[in-house]
């Protein structure tokens, strides 16, 4: 009985056993179908074909380097000023008896002349009165002089020996002696006086302002006008350190004949038209200015008002002029334009091989046209002017109008309209 039942059982052990197969293993054996069934596809796909990358040459525009003799030019801007203004004013006290036409703003006048006179009726008063003073005094001198002199006889006469000095009357003499130096003192300064009633011109010049006219009276000190010498205009000319470097200036300089400054051009516009003055750098200052951090050098121009004016046109005072420093001249200098210059001191220089090369040049001066180099560079070499993006050295370029790079053309074209050049 026991054993029919165990034989009943065993169905039942079967059918789990294979239930739990179907579960466990049905999903591994599908996953390694999978991988059977993607290996196989990755088998039979078409591999793609091996390019190999071709490097594209960046187009440039380039210009031959020239060597050209240039003389450097600095080019600055001042204000004309006169080399010498002083304030005009009396000496003596009195009321204005003269005033000289040419005593207006404006006005001309000669050294000597006579610009202002004051009132001297009463500094002649005073002359006359010492010089009669002066007469006295020396009639008293006179007189204790011839009687120190018969003193003197008297005692040789006596034969008493040395007389005394009140014997011989040489303290009288020597007061009256006195007496006359203070009254010829008196009236050389009455006459002094009497002379500065008229104001004569120190020098050559003209009016920059006036301040008084005839009938007001005028005090010792006071002013009477403003006037400026015409013998030199100076102009007050800002200069960089590097900028004095490429004129070969030092601080402190002063022009002499071994020793000549640079010569100047002056530009500015008159009544409209174009006028240009010549000059010299005549000195620089001893310190640089500390707000500005610049040295000013002073350039002259002698007679402005006359053999120095160009047609006629002065060098006015208080005009604003351009101005061109002629400066040193450089025989081997290489010129390139001014659009190969990169950023301070490089150039971009195209080799032989379509190479690009970065090169730190020597840079003189340049301008917006022009850059002119003393080192670092040779005449005939290739220097890039076009933009170039992403600059390294050794990098491929191909060189607009080069006869193999006729298809590039438009290309390289292109490129030179493109911004972001290094």
């Amino acid at each position: 009985m026991i054993m029919s039942f165990e034989m009943l059982k065993k169905p039942n052990d079967v059918g789990l056993a294979i239930r739990r197969f179907v579960v466990f293993a049905l999903p591994v054996i599908a996953l390694l179908g999978f991988v059977v069934v993607f290996m196989a596809m990755g088998a039979l796909k078409t591999k793609p074909e091996e390019n190999e990358d071709v490097v594209k040459a960046t187009p440039v525009v380039v210009a031959e380097a020239a060597a050209e003799p240039v003389r450097l030019a600095i080019k600055t801007q001042g204000e004309a000023t006169p080399r010498t203004t002083i304030d005009l004013a009396a000496e003596i006290s009195g009321k204005v008896a003269y005033v000289s036409p040419a005593f207006i703003e404006g006005g001309a006048f000669e050294k000597g002349d006579v610009l202002i006179r004051i009132e001297p009726a009463e500094y002649k008063f005073r002359v006359v009165q010492a010089r009669s003073n002066v007469a006295q005094a020396r009639s008293r001198f006179a007189s204790e002089e011839a009687e120190a002199n018969i003193a003197r006889k008297e005692w040789e006469e006596l034969g008493q020996g040395e007389g005394t000095a009140l014997a011989l009357r040489e303290p009288q003499l020597a007061e009256a002696a006195a007496g006359l130096a203070s009254a010829e003192a008196t009236l050389n300064e009455a006459e002094l006086r009497l002379a500065r009633t008229s104001i004569h011109a120190p020098f050559k010049g003209r009016v920059q302002t006036k301040e008084i006219d005839i009938g007001q009276y005028v005090t010792p000190g006071l002013s009477l006008g403003k006037i400026f010498s015409t013998d030199v205009m100076e102009i007050a000319l800002p200069l960089t350190d590097s900028e004095l470097g490429q004129l070969g200036l030092q601080v402190g300089f002063r022009q002499s004949e071994d020793n000549p400054g640079h010569t100047v051009k002056l530009t500015a516009l008159v009544a409209g038209e174009p006028r240009i003055w010549r000059g010299r750098i005549a000195r620089t200052d001893s310190g640089y200015d500390r707000e500005t951090r610049v040295l000013f050098a002073y350039a002259e121009v002698e007679d402005p008002y006359g053999a120095g004016a160009d047609n006629g046109a002065p060098l006015a005072a208080g005009l604003f002029v351009s101005v061109e420093i002629e400066g040193r001249e450089y025989e081997n200098s290489v010129v390139v334009p001014r659009t190969a210059l990169r950023g301070d001191n490089q150039v971009f220089i195209a080799r032989a091989d379509n190479t690009l090369e970065i090169r730190t040049v020597t840079v003189a001066q340049t301008d917006r046209a022009r850059a002119v180099l003393i080192g670092g560079i040779e005449e005939g070499e290739k220097v890039v002017t076009s933009p170039v993006r992403g600059a390294a050295e050794g990098m491929i370029i191909a060189i607009a109008g080069a006869p193999d790079d006729s298809a590039n053309t438009s290309a390289v074209a292109d490129a030179s309209n493109v911004g972001g050049g290094r």
